[in-house]
């Protein structure tokens, strides 16, 4: 059998699109599947879809969430939930093309690969700023890590079932799953396809949260920013005394008195700045400490299609 799981954020009107056309693809397949929607806490009619979804048609279940918890929280939830041999995870807004399914499927079923995973070659569509940042960030985290994750990677994939209990033990609050699905290693197949826009909708990634999600995914899986500021600390250390070799070895020569506040105010705002910046790179890994160690669930579930199907 085959588990889909779809993380839903106020995708009320991308819904009956995807439902269409993975209905489509599915019954082509001629395979046994189910279809695990999880509402991140929607607030427009996304609910009330998919419980009527849950209604008409058995292999169509559901969870929601009591508040929004993010992405990473809904494709942790449904990964758990999930029950067939072979796991998919896919959004629905169908920039994940449903059509990639049969080879995906083959190529895990022949037992060469654990996984069949799907890349952007292209970011036609998005605005070049978000492009840029996106192809940085990339480049950061596995020029720092020793989990190296493919650039343009989505999260729209096909696991066997080991692969799948393997991402699941790996239970942490702060989630990040393009980094959990590389660390677990096992053989992955790279399919490459260019970017489809949405169908239907907007999309709920504004550029701060994009920039948020970049941080977590950079702290998760890397200490370089740590070195970083370490290294920064040691380069002030030895311009520091070279400085002072300087104004003594003048004052001793030429008899110059030490002048220039500006400049001696720049230079302190300037090293004050660095250390408020070292300081933060610290803070962040510390948060992160924090949160872990509080052992929060990663969601709170509200209801699910058990839940409509009992009243």
């Amino acid at each position: 059998m085959l588990s889909i799981v779809v993380p839903c954020f106020n995708e009320e009107e991308v819904l009956p699109y995807y439902r269409k056309e993975i209905e489509k693809t599915l019954s082509a397949l001629k395979i046994d599947y189910e279809i695990i929607f999880v509402d991140d806490g929607s607030k427009d009619g996304t609910l009330a879809l998919l419980r009527q979804y849950a209604l008409s048609d058995s292999r169509l279940k559901y969870i929601s969430f009591s508040r929004n918890f993010g992405k990473e929280a809904g494709l942790y939830a449904g990964l758990k939930r999930a029950e067939g041999d072979l796991v998919c995870v896919m959004d629905c807004d169908l920039q994940d093309p449903p059509s990639l399914l049969k080879e995906m499927i083959e190529t895990v079923e022949s037992g060469e690969y654990d996984c069949c995973a799907t890349r952007r070659i292209t970011r036609k569509g998005e605005p070049p700023v978000r492009s840029f940042f996106a192809r940085m960030f990339y480049r950061l985290v596995n020029h720092g890590s020793d989990t190296q994750i493919m650039d343009g990677a989505r999260d729209y994939r096909v696991m066997n079932r080991k692969m799948c209990d393997a991402v699941l033990s790996m239970s942490e609050y702060n989630r990040f799953s393009k980094g959990i699905f590389s660390w677990v290693g096992f053989n992955t197949k790279w399919i490459q396809y260019e970017n489809v826009e949405r169908k239907a909708g907007r999309t709920s990634w504004s550029f701060r949260s994009l920039f948020y999600y970049a941080i977590d995914g950079l702290v998760g899986y890397t200490t370089r920013p740590l070195e970083i500021a370490a290294w920064f600390g040691i380069f002030f250390f030895v311009l520091s005394i070279i400085g002072i070799i300087f104004i003594i070895v003048r004052k001793l020569l030429f008899g110059d008195p030490v002048a220039g506040w500006p400049s001696l105010v720049v230079i302190i705002l300037f090293c004050s700045g660095i250390q408020l910046l070292c300081t933060g790179i610290i803070g962040e890994y510390l948060a992160k400490t924090y949160l872990e160690v509080k052992k929060r669930p990663v969601y709170i579930e509200k209801e699910s299609e058990e839940d409509l199907l009992r009243k």
